[in-house]
This record gives C-alpha cells, structure tokens and sequence, in this order.
C-alpha cells in the first residue's frame, strides 16, 4: 500500500509538472502515458508492462525527438542532446528484451531511461535557468 501511494504521488507530480510547462508539447505527454505505465510497475518487480511495450517506447521516443520544440523551449541548452539521449537509450532497453536480458539489466535499463526522462522536463520548467549541476533526483517537491 505505501509503494502504491508513493507511486500514485510520483505520478501526480510529474503530470502536474507536465501541466505547469509554459508550452504544451503533447509528444512529451505521450512518451511519459508509456514510461509512468512501465516504470512504476518495473520498480514493483514487474516487468511485463515494459516487455510488452517497449517497441512502443520507441515509438514514443523517436516521435517525441522529431517533434517540433515548442517556441518557449526552442533556446533551452541541451534539449534536443536529451532527446538524442532517450531515443537511444529506449532502443537499447528495446533491444535487450528481444534479447532475452535479464530482469536486473532490464530494470537498471528502464531506471536510467526514466532519469533521462526527467532530465527533460526538469529542462521544460519555468525558470529552469540552464540547469547546469541540476540532477534529476529532486523535481516537483519530490524526490525519487
């Protein structure tokens, strides 16, 4: 139950974070509908959700990265490096489930995808200023 509420709070959080952007960028929505529905049940152990899918992170990832930057973020350092950064780390988790890897990689895989995550919404707050030395480990009034 505790892990439950605390996931439930990580969800809320991260979609109020979403919400608060000063630009909608709906490919950020959607790449995070398939991480918070993989994630959050990989942390619990189960790695079905992130079997089944991840061809669709993929998906996700490389429409996300082909978007268009919303004008508010177009002068944001480091976005699109970020970007190239999911896209090739959601390839590689890809890749290692077709291969059969174990849980443990598949769920060191998915946790660093996740950080890379939110590495770029942390660069899509207001007032970001750059985030240079800004980690991923604090957003939102949470920490993970």
């Amino acid at each position: 139950m505790k892990k439950f509420i605390y996931t439930a709070i990580i969800a809320l959080s991260t979609t109020f974070a979403i919400a608060q952007n000063k630009a909608e960028w709906k490919e950020l929505k959607d790449f995070h509908t398939v991480m918070s529905q993989t994630f959050h049940p990989a942390e619990e152990g189960n790695l079905k959700p992130i079997r089944e899918r991840s061809a669709e992170m993929v998906k996700a990832a490389e429409a996300w990265k082909k978007s268009a930057i919303p004008a508010d973020y177009k002068n944001v350092k480091d976005i699109q490096e970020t970007l190239n950064k999911l896209v090739d780390g959601s390839k590689n988790l890809d890749k290692q489930i077709k291969a059969k890897a174990s849980d443990e990689e598949i769920k060191k895989s998915i946790t660093a995808l996740h950080d890379v995550f939110h590495t770029i919404v942390g660069l899509c707050r207001p007032g970001h200023d750059d985030h240079k030395g800004h980690g991923h480990d604090e957003h939102d009034g949470h920490k993970h």
